[in-house]
C-alpha cells in the first residue's frame, strides 16, 4: 500500500507559493484544535509539477467528499491535522478511485462535486471522524462555518500554520442564480480555490462543498457552495456499494 510522508508533504506545503489550492479563509480565526475532525488536506501529485492541494471532508470510513475540479491522477488524503507547524508524523492515505460527478462542467463550475474512495478504511478516533450530510433542500441553512488551512489575507500567500474558520451568512436572493448551489456575499470566507471543503451549518451538518468565487455577475462577488442535499442520492449510491 502506497503511503506518503506527511513531514515531507507539509514542509513542501509551507514553502509553495501559487501552487496551493486550499484557498483563503479571509477574516477568519483559529479553530479550536481538532474541533473539525472531518477536515482533510488533499495532496495532488504529478511527476511533472510540484504538488497541489485542496480541502475535503470525511463522510464515511472510506470516502471523502470534495470538489470535482480537484481531480488528479495521484491524490493522498491527510487526516487529523490541526497545526501544520510542527509537522505531525502521520502519513497520507492514497486515493484508490476518484469519482467526479458525471455532469460536472469545468467551464461553468456546475455540479462541482467529487467522491474519493480511499485505499484503506479509516479508524475513527477523537480527532478523525466523519460529518453528517444534510438531507433538507427546502430551506436556507443558518449559522454556517467554513474552515481550512488556506491563505489568511490577500497579501499572505502561504498556508496558515493552523486550521482557520470563519462564520458565513448565506444570501437569500442573488441576481446570479445557479442551480444546485448556495451563495455567500462579499470578501469574507473562502476565495480563489478554497476547494472541496465543507459548508457546515446548524450544528455539525455539511450542507455544501466549497466550489469557487463567482465574478461573472458584477458588481456583486459571491462564494459558491454546491448544495449537498440535491446530490444526496448520487452520494449514497456509492456509499452503499460493497
Amino acid at each position: 500500500m502506497a503511503l506518503h510522508s506527511t513531514w515531507v508533504v507539509l514542509m513542501l506545503v509551507l514553502s509553495l507559493r501559487g501552487q496551493v489550492q486550499t484557498g483563503k479563509i479571509i477574516g477568519g480565526r483559529p479553530a479550536v484544535p481538532h474541533s473539525r475532525p472531518y477536515m482533510v488536506l488533499l495532496e495532488m501529485k504529478t511527476l511533472e509539477e510540484p504538488s497541489k492541494f485542496c480541502a475535503g471532508f470525511l463522510i464515511s470510513d472510506e470516502f471523502v467528499l470534495t470538489a470535482a475540479h480537484c481531480e488528479a491522477r495521484n491524490t493522498y488524503v491527510h487526516l487529523g491535522l490541526h497545526k501544520l507547524i510542527p509537522p505531525p508524523t502521520r502519513e497520507g492515505i492514497r486515493v484508490r478511485r476518484a469519482i467526479p460527478h458525471k455532469e460536472f462542467n469545468n467551464k461553468t463550475g456546475y455540479n462541482d462535486l467529487m467522491l474519493l474512495q480511499l485505499m484503506e478504511k479509516v479508524n475513527f478516533t477523537e480527532n478523525v471522524r466523519p460529518i453528517n450530510l444534510a438531507s433538507r433542500s427546502d430551506h436556507l441553512p443558518q449559522r454556517c462555518i467554513v474552515s481550512g488551512w488556506g491563505f489568511t489575507s490577500k497579501d499572505n500567500q502561504n498556508l496558515a500554520r493552523e486550521l482557520m474558520e470563519v462564520n458565513l451568512t448565506l444570501a437569500k436572493d442573488t441576481s446570479c442564480l445557479e442551480p444546485h448551489a448556495f451563495f455567500s456575499l462579499g470578501e469574507i470566507g473562502p476565495s480563489h480555490g478554497d476547494s472541496g471543503g465543507p459548508l457546515v451549518c446548524e450544528g455539525e451538518v455539511a450542507y455544501g462543498v466549497v466550489s469557487r468565487a463567482n465574478k461573472s455577475c458584477p458588481p456583486y462577488k459571491y462564494k459558491v457552495f454546491i448544495k449537498i442535499p440535491d446530490y444526496l442520492g448520487w452520494i449514497e449510491s456509492y456509499l452503499m456499494q460493497k
